[in-house]
């Protein structure tokens, strides 16, 4: 579906990038564009490419010409650019403004101005019922997006929404490995806490199925088992064979007990598609005796689908999903844990 197409990822030297990257490098497609502000990490990746399909376009995309000028003949784009990590959003709350909801909106301008076809928004669990920075300025990237996708058929706009990415840069699993492997105890805030357990490669297979099903403003997500944090830590100490202790330092801040993808409200109107939910964009306007006349009896009855309630996993499932990551092998193929801990060669 992508034959002789150019796609654009912004933010991507970031994970779900290079996961892209990986899924299509080898395909038909025509060109790949690799939009980012980070030079050293497009040198890296152009360095360990080489390929002639890839494209790298400095820039940010809280600058609308250096955005536009990276759109000029692309007919679909990935945006995956945006502020992450909840502290650094919580503590400048307005530089993560300036990237997740005023550089979304640049990245939609651009695509309305170049006719793309398709731009696909990447979300997150933090966008729902937010209680961080970070969170809320995903819930307004979401608004964004789904705002314009009511005015305009090209590019179809749409958004998806996922949780937990096992072993994505930034995320717990990198860095409980590396506290096993410097034989330090492993620092978990709760390990009540639970999280939704998906691959990078299962982000990919989300935002693909949004590519092919979606309509205007529609929000995807990909069901997802889920399991504690003080689970994960115990089979991966087990995992690597270590001797590691477990150290609860309490919640931190910003942060939640667990990950909700649809809230009430959504999940009553939400489309099963097997694997995957679609919640339509609502398709209302200012006419405001809309919202006083029709209801949804669904709703009361609804509850929201959040990483308590889903799937949990058992240690033996949880243990064959990391075995399957890419990073976990690499770690485990060259796994020195610190003194006082097994060696395994």
């Amino acid at each position: 579906m992508f034959k002789d197409k150019c796609l654009l990822i912004t933010g991507g030297t970031g994970s779900f990038g290079n996961a892209v990257l990986k899924r299509f490098l080898h395909t038909d497609i025509r060109e790949i564009r690799i939009f980012s502000r980070d030079e050293k990490k497009q040198d890296d990746m152009r360095n360990l490419l080489r390929s002639d399909k890839v494209k790298f376009f400095m820039g940010d995309v809280r600058d609308f010409r250096s955005i536009d000028n990276a759109m000029d003949g692309v007919d679909y784009v990935f945006h995956a650019a945006a502020l992450k990590q909840v502290p650094s959003c919580e503590f400048y709350p307005m530089e993560a403004v300036r990237t997740n909801v005023l550089g979304t909106e640049n990245v939609v301008e651009a695509a309305i101005k170049h006719k793309i076809e398709k731009l696909i928004c990447l979300g997150t669990d933090k966008a729902v019922y937010p209680i961080n920075a970070m969170g809320i300025s995903k819930a307004m990237m979401e608004k964004v997006a789904i705002s314009k996708a009511r005015l305009h058929n090209k590019p179809l706009i749409t958004c998806t929404r996922y949780g937990n990415v096992m072993a994505s840069r930034g995320s717990v699993i990198p860095l409980f490995i590396s506290q096993i492997k410097a034989g330090l105890p492993l620092t978990i805030t709760d390990p009540k806490m639970t999280r939704f357990m998906m691959s990078l490669d299962n982000a990919v297979e989300l935002v693909l199925f949004a590519y092919k099903n979606a309509n205007p403003g529609d929000i995807f997500v990909q069901k997802a088992p889920a399991s504690t944090i003080g689970q994960l830590a115990r089979v991966l100490i087990e995992l690597f064979e270590s001797r590691s202790e477990i150290n609860v330092i309490g919640t931190r801040h910003g942060e939640k007990l667990y990950e909700t993808l649809l809230t009430r409200e959504e999940f009553g109107k939400a489309e099963d598609m097997g694997e995957f939910y679609r919640i339509a964009a609502d398709d209302r306007d200012l006419n405001y005796a809309k919202y006083f006349s029709e209801g949804n009896e669904r709703i009361a009855e609804a509850q929201d689908y959040h990483s308590h309630n889903t799937y949990r996993l058992s240690d033996e499932e949880l243990r064959a999903m990391l075995l399957k990551l890419d990073y976990v092998q690499e770690q485990l193929s060259n796994s020195h844990v610190g003194e006082g801990e097994l060696y395994k060669g």
